[in-house]
């Protein structure tokens, strides 16, 4: 049976390289340093990952929250009215 790639049984040339041009990769950059060498690539990864955010306007940040607090604070109030009406509810079923 073939494939687009070649037969099952014969597989392609190129997947077969010689031994002598094989490389073999002992840990790359992080293999060749201490814990405290990795902890400090560890570090200068965040703060490039950090330099990478972006960060929002005071003017957004201060529209981010008012929405949050508000939808709190009505999530809060509907929460409220509906335990009320259990709680009369349960009253007026159990006495």
């Amino acid at each position: 049976m073939t494939d687009a790639v070649g037969s099952i049984d014969m597989p392609d040339a190129d997947d077969e390289a010689p031994e002598s041009k094989k490389k073999t990769r002992k840990g790359g950059k992080r293999g060749k340093k201490g814990p405290f060498g990795r902890l400090a690539l560890f570090y200068r990864q965040i703060v490039a990952e950090l330099r990478k955010v972006v960060w929002p306007t005071r003017n957004q940040l201060t529209t981010y929250t008012t929405v949050v607090i508000v939808f709190v604070v009505v999530m809060i109030g509907l929460v409220t009215v509906i335990d009320y009406g259990f709680q009369e509810t349960i009253k007026y079923v159990f006495g």
